[in-house]
């Protein structure tokens, strides 16, 4: 679950919150109705990525799994977005992750990085059926004059977070028509975010122009 924090119209900084709660507890809470995606983060452990987290998904009525490789959170070196930075990691985790589930799996790379071809051929070659793109931006939106402690904080501390909201769409629109227009992706499926407020937004981020 996000907690997002409004700085002014177009600019947010998420904190991410983690959910304890078992998958099949989380599953139950949800209307049966609505698509249901498992999205998780998580350490450079293979067997994690695979076995046992993307059967607990499908076993729980998951609809697809989205594999969060572009968290900003994540402050620990070599988890969040310093995986989605690494392409063998990608295709790694894509690859034990499909190993173990039948339903679709999307991989959802960080903007943090020149250019997102790399790591979304590396999540084709994994097996993934989509790509899921962009996730917030690593950033600190401002500090505290007077305590220098990033804004926003809890009890006095804070963290990088990430940068969101209508101000990051044409980075979004950047990355996902780069993308689009590469001949390796040809056919692959893109599920564009980022920035979107309107009808018009999603619109245009879905047509990745």
């Amino acid at each position: 679950m996000l907690k997002k924090n409004i700085i002014n119209r177009s600019d947010m900084i998420s904190c991410a919150l983690c959910m304890d709660a078992p998958c099949s507890s989380a599953c139950r809470a949800i209307d049966p109705a609505k698509a249901l995606f498992g999205i998780w983060m998580d350490d450079q452990d293979e067997a994690e990525w695979g076995g046992a987290l993307a059967k607990l998904c499908e076993e729980n009525g998951a609809d697809a799994i989205e594999l969060n490789f572009s968290c900003p959170n994540m402050q620990e070196d070599g988890l969040g977005s310093d995986i989605g930075q690494i392409p063998e990691l990608v295709e790694k985790y894509t690859a034990a992750a499909k190993r173990s589930t039948t339903i679709p799996v999307l991989a959802k790379l960080t903007p943090n990085v020149a250019s997102m071809n790399p790591a979304a051929e590396a999540a084709l070659r994994g097996g993934a059926d989509g790509i899921a793109a962009i996730n917030t931006i690593k950033s600190i939106v401002g500090v505290n004059p007077y305590t220098y402690v990033s804004a926003p904080a809890v009890r006095g501390r804070s963290a990088v977070g990430g940068y969101s909201g209508t101000a990051v769409k044409p980075i979004a629109l950047r990355f996902i028509a780069e993308m689009g227009q590469n001949p390796a992706l040809k056919g692959m499926h893109i599920s564009g975010m980022g920035g979107i407020e309107t009808w018009r937004d999603a619109k245009l981020t879905g047509a990745g122009v």
